[in-house]
């Protein structure tokens, strides 16, 4: 559990230089190009629409494509979605009946909640809506690949913390 909130806060501190995107080759190059330049060759001002002078080498950069265009609620998003829930469930009734069998609650900001089987709810659906949430950030924001690994990485850390609370009942 103590992993889950750190895996998580690594996560966002992670997520903030994906905000930091640069400006697109595409859009560097608006207005035509040598406009109110000498023609080194004939001596003359370059008109605008020469657009390139005599004798330069033209470049062409080519950009990859931008992965398609998905809707949010695909069938892979359902299913990652499906998992963190389900892995949620499990790990707050095992949290739970620890708990009521006298176990100590090891990650610090859920043990916030533990003192009633309602604030635990609470904390672990405020999880589950966390991630997805994040994620459609991610998604309207165009970043697919975070979209998709911020599910996955809970997954594991819900996963590691079902099968650790299996472990120590």
């Amino acid at each position: 559990m103590l992993w889950r909130s750190m895996g998580l806060i690594v996560l966002l501190l992670l997520s903030v230089p994906a905000f930091a995107q640069g400006v697109s080759l595409a859009n560097l190059n608006d207005g035509p190009l040598n406009s109110g330049t000498t023609n080194p060759v004939s001596g003359n001002a370059a008109s605008s629409d020469a657009g390139v002078l005599a004798g330069s080498p033209v470049v062409t950069v080519s950009l990859p494509e931008a992965p398609a265009q998905h809707r949010f609620w695909d069938t892979e998003n359902r299913a990652l979605f499906t998992t963190v829930a389900v892995l949620s469930a499990a790990d707050f009734a095992l949290t739970r009946s620890i708990l009521q069998n006298g176990g100590k609650e090891l990650n610090p900001v859920t043990r916030f909640f533990s003192g009633s089987t309602a604030g635990l709810a609470v904390n672990f659906a405020g999880e589950t809506a966390g991630v997805i949430g994040l994620s459609y950030l991610f998604h309207k924001t165009g970043h697919h690949r975070l979209e998709r690994v911020t599910p996955m990485l809970d997954i594991g850390a819900s996963g590691f913390a079902v099968i650790y609370d299996l472990n120590h009942r």
